[in-house]
């Protein structure tokens, strides 16, 4: 397994309910391909003060697949505000459809592209979908499964540059040079009433 996430509750407050008596969220994936799956994830919740001597990451399997490794980098989060894309309810997109275009034609700004969903590594907010949304159901209970962590390829697309933070418009910004098929992303989902918070994962 190797490193995607490690995030802090003080760090993210409010974002995600942290389950009791644990601090710290740590996001890891196996990099070899699995039955057709670009990468098998594992999630984590610990608590912070129980993490003892810190050991040093193992060595990439030499088999890992090109893009899939994470290149060791620092989150700052950044506190948005996002709208559901795909997951918009066809009723909805019928409602809003003259608003939409009413603002295209006053700003510039699509609502699929710049106004819903943020592109790039999350935590919370909506899916990103590029493909047919594809919520899985807990195991246990039926009931859908919260989104909690997108992962993608890239922070951002040309056509999507409205999210980039004004200080960084003219910022040379590096990611986590990731590579998840067609530049997609992995989206992770857990449920948050069953006990263990059963968690699923969708490549997109």
């Amino acid at each position: 397994m190797v490193a995607v996430a490690q995030i802090h509750r003080g760090d993210v407050p409010d974002i995600v309910p942290f389950p009791e008596g644990r601090d710290l969220l740590q996001v890891l994936w196996c990099p070899r391909r699995h039955d057709g799956q670009w990468v098998v994830p594992q999630v984590c919740w610990r608590s912070a003060a129980e993490v003892g001597e810190v050991r040093q990451a193992p060595a990439v399997p030499a088999d890992a697949g090109y893009g899939r490794v994470p290149r060791p980098c620092v989150v700052h989060p950044e506190l948005v505000t996002e709208y559901p894309s795909w997951d918009l309810s066809y009723e909805l997109w019928d409602a809003l459809d003259a608003r939409f275009e009413q603002v295209e034609k006053e700003t510039g700004w699509d609502y699929q592209n710049h106004l819903s969903t943020a592109p790039g590594t999350k935590l919370g907010g909506y899916p990103g979908w590029s493909q047919d949304p594809q919520w899985p159901h807990c195991p246990a209970c039926g009931v859908p499964m919260d989104h909690l962590l997108t992962v993608e390829s890239t922070e951002e697309h040309d056509h999507r540059q409205a999210w980039t933070p004004v200080e960084d418009r003219d910022v040379r910004r590096e990611g986590a040079d990731l590579s998840l098929g067609d530049l997609g992303g992995v989206y992770l989902f857990e449920c948050r009433t069953c006990p263990g918070r059963p968690f699923a994962h969708r490549f997109d």
